[in-house]
């Protein structure tokens, strides 16, 4: 079945762009009027105001989140002979970033109950030349920011957060991008702050890694014309920020939005627990932004994911897997001298996550439909399962 049948899309854009159709027009109208499409005003007054929307004091948009890591480790002066430590579990951005900032990747496994990086793990392979632990706030979670000073304070490290799903996520009383000394964005259309194309930020509340990132933005240039180091051409248009800065007065309403229906899925997927069905924990409360909801089918349930994927599917829903094999295990990165078994905990959620609808708009009678479907494909009565 493809998209255009779905009854119930993994993500729906339209809902979000439609209601503000008219402002997002008129935004780009008067960036084409201004005709200052690189490095424009909309720009800057973007980077301003998600800044202090985060709680911190800088931004510079660049092209991608995976620039905003790259670039962003350069910044903070990590590259080569330093060690970073990242969950094995993320998207493969968050290693490409640190592997092109030239530092070395350092893989850590995750808690099985939230799918965040376990820092007990992360302690154990902290060696003399490890600089920087990279923690990604994953599906739209925080690592808790209390436990993540902590943790620096002790080994003396830098925190660089991969925000790239967790716009505006709070947790101990920190917003996402105002822990560390710099964090990573991406406004890839989907995420919570979307862009119309390609995206990200930086954060920082550091003025020294900002004036170093607009820099390495723009070829490393201080000035026109005169280059100070080797940057590269990574700046995000003028065009796509003015959308966002659109979009952002919004994104509190979207992310309620968003944990309302994660709360909705909680309770009616709730006698499903006993099947085998059991959704990721929320440690953040409302502080979390559910970029993703997922749930881990675990061995009690009596089918595997991808006959519940395949059955939604044919039911008109759509799902989704993030992420089906973990970084060490891509074919890509073998060089890294990681072998399978290296990270159980990673490994096992790896075959047993699914990801469901979830975008601002989904309605109740939508989320109900998609527990009635599982609860039908597994073939139980709710009744029978509360009993099992």
């Amino acid at each position: 079945m493809n998209n255009n049948t779905m009854r119930i899309p993994f993500v729906d854009l339209n809902l979000q762009h439609k209601s503000i159709q008219i402002q997002l027009e008129q935004a780009i109208q008067a960036v084409l009027a201004q005709g200052d499409f690189i490095l424009g005003q909309a720009l800057s007054d973007f980077e301003v105001a998600f800044a202090a929307a985060s709680g911190t004091e800088y931004g510079v948009g660049v092209a991608s989140g995976t620039d905003a890591i790259a670039l962003g480790l350069q910044a903070c002066n990590i590259g080569n002979g330093d060690e970073v430590l990242l969950p094995v579990n993320t998207f493969v951005a968050t290693l490409i970033g640190v592997l092109r900032a030239g530092a070395k990747p350092i893989f850590v496994d995750c808690d099985r109950q939230t799918a965040l990086i376990d820092l007990e793990a992360a302690a154990k392979v902290i060696t003399p030349r490890t600089k920087a632990i990279i923690p990604v706030h994953l599906y739209g979670q925080m690592v808790s920011p209390r436990q993540l000073l902590d943790f620096a304070q002790t080994y003396n490290l830098l925190i660089f957060e991969d925000a790239a799903q967790a716009h505006l996520a709070e947790r101990d009383g920190y917003r996402a991008g105002s822990v560390g000394i710099a964090a990573a964005f991406s406004f890839y259309p989907s995420k919570n702050l979307g862009a119309f194309g390609d995206g990200g930020m930086l954060l920082t509340r550091d003025p020294d890694v900002a004036k170093k990132m607009v820099r390495l933005r723009n070829y490393g240039a201080s000035q026109k014309y005169f280059h100070i180091e080797v940057g590269t051409n990574s700046r995000l248009d003028t065009l796509q920020a003015a959308v966002l800065r659109e979009k952002l007065p919004y994104l509190p309403k979207w992310n309620c939005d968003r944990n309302h229906i994660a709360q909705q899925y909680d309770r009616e997927l709730l006698p499903l627990a006993s099947a085998g069905i059991l959704p990721l924990q929320n440690h953040s409360d409302v502080g979390h932004v559910y970029h993703l909801y997922v749930i881990k089918i675990d061995n009690a349930c009596p089918l595997t994911r991808q006959q519940i994927q395949e059955k939604l599917a044919e039911l008109g829903i759509q799902t989704g897997i993030h992420y089906p094999i973990p970084c060490h295990l891509q074919p890509a990165f073998t060089n890294l001298g990681y072998q399978p078994g290296d990270f159980p905990q990673a490994e096992k959620l790896a075959t047993q996550i699914l990801s469901l609808p979830m975008y601002p708009g989904l309605s109740s009678s939508e989320i109900t439909e998609v527990v009635k479907s599982i609860t039908s494909i597994l073939s139980v009565e709710p009744q029978q399962l509360l009993c099992l």
